[in-house]
């Protein structure tokens, strides 16, 4: 039983389960709307089973595209997409704000019957067309198990300044709109998700997400239960050990996490204070996200996470 690597060049990657359902597609073809803030991004993403776990361009947010980084307030660009906040005027469309990360290549792609490794480098790009900073980005596909009906993806980035000024990064909340701490590793789900039950290692299912909203911890889940099949996906947000370490990472991070009105979780790096990033220093984060078939309770969650070394 082994997983399968498709690689249509200059579009996407995809992973196929052993069982045949492409469970990740990863897509690093430019967007053809520059105000969406082209990126990369991972969509479809679906559990064993076949359940898409993942939205792409919906109706009230069209630059939301599964999970994809982000950053909504970088020195006065937007590399989030769409209209950008500003304080004392609130969203305002602003084409010429909007940012882009451009796909520079894979300096490493190792697939294995297991899993599937992959280093891709990036240029965060201002809108005038100057580069702002260079990104080294991870992805990892692993632990692909189908008796417990879930499987893993690691995201890692690291960051550097290649601007000859500072780079401040921040969100719709240091810009003064409350509760609004969007940037970072950002995950959109689809319309059934919406209403779904939140919970982290301190809460029970079903809490939902006003009381997880700003907070910080190692992981957060959400389950939903999907319309017309009588199912439920569980998708668990986890930081590495050294995200929440005070002495090792550059900022703190707190949790953005919507259920209504639409379904949305970020790792913000930034969600209450700006950071800094001065020229040539460089800044990284590792992230894990578990994908699985059926509502799983914290217990559940707790055990599985325990079984997973980073």
């Amino acid at each position: 039983m082994t997983i399968r690597v498709s690689h249509v060049h200059g579009e996407h990657l995809a992973v196929e389960a052993p069982n045949g359902t492409e469970i990740l597609r990863y897509v690093y073809r430019p967007d053809p709307d520059a105000f969406e803030a082209r990126k990369p991004y991972a969509h479809p993403v679906r559990t064993l089973a076949g359940s898409t776990v993942t939205g792409y361009r919906p109706s009230d947010h069209r630059w939301h595209k599964g999970l994809q980084m982000t950053a909504s307030h970088l020195s006065g660009q937007n590399f989030w997409g769409g209209n950008c906040y500003v304080h004392g005027e609130g969203y305002l469309r602003l084409p010429d704000r909007v940012g882009s990360m451009r796909h520079d290549g894979f300096t490493d792609l190792t697939v294995t019957d297991e899993r599937l490794d992959l280093t891709e480098e990036l240029t965060w790009v201002e809108n005038g067309g100057r580069a702002w900073a260079r990104e080294v980005r991870g992805l990892a596909v692993h632990t692909v198990d189908e008796e417990t009906g879930a499987w893993t993806l690691d995201w890692s980035i690291r960051l550097t300044n290649v601007h000859d000024q500072t780079l401040l990064f921040g969100s719709p909340t240091t810009e003064g709109r409350e509760r609004a701490g969007y940037t970072g590793l950002q995950w959109r789900g689809p319309r059934d998700f919406t209403g779904g039950g939140v919970f982290t290692p301190d809460s029970e299912p079903g809490v939902g997400a006003e009381r997880a909203m700003g907070t910080q911890g190692p992981w957060l889940a959400f389950t939903a239960e999907h319309d017309g099949t009588d199912t439920h996906s569980t998708l668990v947000f986890a930081h590495a050990p050294e995200n929440l370490d005070e002495s090792s990472a550059i900022h703190a991070s707190h949790w953005f996490v919507r259920s209504e009105p639409i379904p949305t979780v970020a790792f913000s790096w930034a969600f209450f204070e700006e950071f800094a990033l001065p020229p040539g220093e460089s800044f990284g984060y590792r992230y894990r996200v578990v994908i699985a078939d059926g509502a799983w309770d914290r217990d559940r969650v707790g055990r599985h996470l325990e079984g997973l070394p980073w």
